[in-house]
Parts: C-alpha cells; structure tokens; sequence
C-alpha cells in the first residue's frame, strides 16, 4: 500500500510541474535571452529557469513550509520535516533556448535521503511521467488514460540503442566523445537528446535500452531515476555505486551490466 505521505508529496509534485511546463510552453519570449552562465560559457540558464524555479517552489512552500529544496537555480534549505525537494525546473536549457522540443521539468521528493515520489513533465511532447516509490511507473499523453511503463526486454548489445548526453566543460565532453566512438561499434546506435530526464524516461517506457552519462547532479536525475526503476530498469554508476556526479547509468536488465563493464572499461568516468 502507497504511504499517504507519498501520494501527497507526488500530488503536489504533479501540480507543480503541470503549472512550471505550462509557463514554459506558453511564456517563452520571442527574443529569449541568457540570463548567466554555470560551467562555461555555453552552460546557460535563461530568464525562464529562474521563473519556473520560483513558481515551483512557492508552491510546494505554500503546501508544505517545513520541507527543504535542492534546486538547479539556487534554492536551497535543509527545512525541519524530512522532506526535501530536488527541482530542475528546465532540464534541456539549451534545447529550450533554441526552441528544440526536447526538454523538462522534474520534480523529486525525498524523505530521509531517499527518492520517494518523483514527476517528469514533456510538455512540447504532451507527455507527464510519474512514480512513487514502491508504486510502479505511470503515464500520461497522447494515448488515452495513464498507462503502467515497462522498459524493454533486453536485447542483445549489439542490438542495444543507448542515449548519452556530453558536459559542457570542454576537456570533460572530448573525453566523452572518445568513449562514445568506441561504443557506436559495439551497439545498435547512440541517440544524444539533451535531457537527462527525458531520457531517463524514454528508459521506463521502452523507447530506449540504455542511458548513460557522466557529470549529473542530484536534480538532473533524481525524479527520472525512479520512474526508471519503477519501471523494471536497472539503474546505478560505477559498479556497486549508485548514480552520480562520476557516472549515471540506466537500462534494461541485461543491458545494464554489459553496459557498465564497457564503461568501466573505457573509463567512461574519468
């Protein structure tokens, strides 16, 4: 049975990004601009990041005072409930600026260090992601009603399409660049969408067999993760670790490992 706690947290959550991809969808400027940079110079966050941010957390503060925040564009506080949101209020920035349609708003809630409740919205996909841990992983879009998500079976490597993303730190993505040469080879394909989240979620519903990437943080995959997971994926980083900074990996069992170990083989972290 789903902890009440948790439906509310996933409730709120769903409302919140429902709310922040509207304003994207809807608000963007003709004449977008870059409001500053994070990494490099080509890292950009946009007048609609902090928008979506603040939309989102005066929301969930509205509902829940108590709770903490982790969020991309500078909310933070540890709060007194347990509770912490980890917000990327627009995963795909560069997407969003050049008018891609690849991009999203994720929303996670944990309780006591542990991703609880977790909500990927696509609006240029008219899609909505969500899972609560325990719960299974669950859609809504195009089709009708919400639809229960599966990852695929696994197939054979060489027969695997596997997404990846590259930072933005130039010595960073040459590195990565190097490792994604000697993968092509031994997969089906490499798909680069420019959204961790949504790739995450392209994992839990079968339109991918793999995801990897290096240099993450908290907010690009906490909600994806789980709805990965819910989904029947295997999810982790180096071996016996867990997503991070160093490496992120999400596929179909079967996939996973045989992924890792090339990964790790390739140094894929370093």
């Amino acid at each position: 049975m789903t902890d009440p706690l948790h439906t509310e947290l996933l409730e709120i959550a769903q409302e919140a990004a429902r709310r922040a991809g509207a304003l994207l969808r809807d608000g963007r400027p003709a004449d977008l601009a870059v409001a500053a940079t994070k990494s490099s110079p080509i890292d950009v966050v946009t007048e609609m990041d902090i928008a979506a941010e603040k939309l989102i957390t005066t929301l969930i503060a509205d509902r829940r005072p108590d709770d903490g925040f982790l969020g991309e564009e500078g909310a933070s506080g540890d709060g007194t409930s347990g509770v912490r949101w980890v917000i990327d209020p627009l995963d795909g920035t560069v997407n969003y600026l050049y008018g891609l349609p690849t991009w999203a708003v994720s929303i996670a809630a944990e309780q006591d260090g542990g991703t609880v409740a977790g909500v990927v919205e696509i609006p240029m996909r008219g899609e909505s992601y969500h899972a609560v841990r325990g719960g299974g992983a669950w859609a809504t879009g195009a089709w009708e009603g919400t639809r229960a998500l599966a990852c695929r079976p696994a197939p054979p490597l060489d027969q695997a399409l596997v997404s990846t993303g590259f930072n933005y730190v130039t010595e960073v993505r040459t590195r990565q660049a190097e490792v994604a040469a000697r993968l092509v080879p031994l997969l089906r394909d490499i798909r680069r969408g420019g959204s961790a989240a949504v790739d995450l979620c392209d994992v839990a519903a079968g339109r991918l067999d793999g995801y990897y990437e290096r240099g993450l943080h908290p907010w690009d995959l906490a909600a994806g993760d789980l709805i990965a997971r819910e989904a029947g994926a295997l999810t982790g980083g180096r071996p016996g670790e867990r997503p991070s900074h160093a490496l992120t990996i999400a596929a179909t069992p079967g996939v996973f490992e045989p992924l890792q170990r090339l990964l790790e083989d390739f140094e894929a972290w370093r």
